[in-house]
């Protein structure tokens, strides 16, 4: 399809083929699947007893789940993040939003983003911008003046080279990045999370990141949606016929990204999120495992509701919490901190799942 220059019509184009196409990663998985719960036949907690409530951003968590950034800036996002909203409100999860940029120029589509604040009054909220328009001279002022705009608790920083890369209209300017944000993480009021968008972290990248202050890391792995595959897709009706194609299935498993990003918990402190391909309250409980202390989802979400609504949006996340306990249980992990001392077991290769 002919990619369009408008912010908005962009984001609409985004949220569509997120839920009618297939833009996930081809070949690559998250590597979730080579690692199986180490059972537990004598637990010695009863199941009612299992907790996963945790705290982030000075709040209270029901679940160690946070609603990653999706949308925002254009007129359907307000009734999508609405829903998004009251599901966290009830459920007691983080929520984050889609890029702001746009807000930067005019405050027009300010209600899809500020509606999330409204309606879930007692979450975390996570404004958002992009690393590279960090690098273009947004200035501490203007961001925050973004995040008062929206009653956010914190600013993700999303980190998608190689999606600015294959995108029609992208602006692949990273110069200044590192710079930029270890000044933001002096001067706003909020902690920055910093993320990629489904390519995943190394721990090199994390390292420089917790180098200049940076607290709060997601790593944003590959093995889910492909915004490589999504833009590839936006740019042409024949997206293989691409010389970049390639690139679709390109970065860094997610269960790679937990282990390495873990490991440096050696020399710093700071809280790991794990994103990018978390299919189920399972998978998250061995994300937790391997090292994460939350983890985020995003696509399921959108596409339960595009295709069931609320009620559907509501059932989905009764089953996840369903299966994080349940594998807490069988773990013998009564809470989130006995899961992140859980052992795992590596399933040999060629394992039928």
């Amino acid at each position: 399809m002919p990619a369009s220059n408008q912010p908005s019509t962009r984001k609409e184009e985004h949220v569509r083929l997120c839920t009618e196409d297939d833009v996930r990663y081809r070949s690559k998985t998250t590597g979730l699947e080579r690692y199986d719960f180490d059972y537990v036949a004598l637990p010695e907690l009863d199941f009612e007893e299992v907790t996963p409530q945790t705290t982030f951003l000075g709040h209270f968590l029901r679940l160690p789940l946070i609603v990653s950034c999706m949308t925002g800036g254009y007129s359907g996002a307000t009734v999508i993040n609405a829903a998004l909203a009251r599901l966290c409100q009830r459920w007691q999860m983080a929520m984050g939003l889609g890029s702001m940029r746009s807000l930067l120029e005019s405050h027009e589509q300010l209600e899809s983003f500020r509606v999330a604040r409204d309606l879930a009054p007692s979450v975390p909220i996570i404004a958002n911008i992009g690393a590279s328009q960090l690098a273009r001279d947004v200035r501490a002022g203007d961001l925050e003046s973004l995040i008062d705009l929206v009653g956010a608790d914190a600013l993700a920083i999303h980190l998608n080279p190689l999606q600015e890369l294959l995108q029609p209209e992208g602006t692949p300017h990273f110069r200044g990045v590192l710079v930029a944000i270890e000044e933001l993480a002096v001067a706003l009021p909020v902690p920055i999370i910093v993320k990629e968008v489904g390519a995943g972290i190394s721990s090199r990248v994390a390292e420089s990141l917790l180098r200049v202050g940076v607290r709060y890391i997601d790593v944003a792995g590959a093995g889910g949606t492909s915004w490589a595959g999504v833009e590839l897709k936006r740019g042409s009706t024949d997206p293989d016929s691409n010389p970049l194609a390639e690139l679709w299935d390109c970065g860094i498993p997610t269960a790679d990204c937990i282990v390495e990003v873990a490991a440096l918990r050696s020399s710093y402190d700071f809280t790991l999120i794990a994103s990018g391909g978390i299919a189920s309250g399972f998978d998250a409980a061995k994300a937790i495992a391997l090292g994460a202390d939350l983890v985020g989802i995003a696509r399921p979400l959108l596409q339960v509701y595009h295709h069931g609504g609320e009620e559907a949006l509501e059932r989905y996340v009764a089953n996840w919490e369903l299966q994080l306990r349940a594998a807490m249980f069988i773990s013998g992990a009564r809470t989130v901190s006995d899961l992140r001392r859980v052992r795992l077991r590596t399933r040999p290769p060629h394992h039928n799942q």
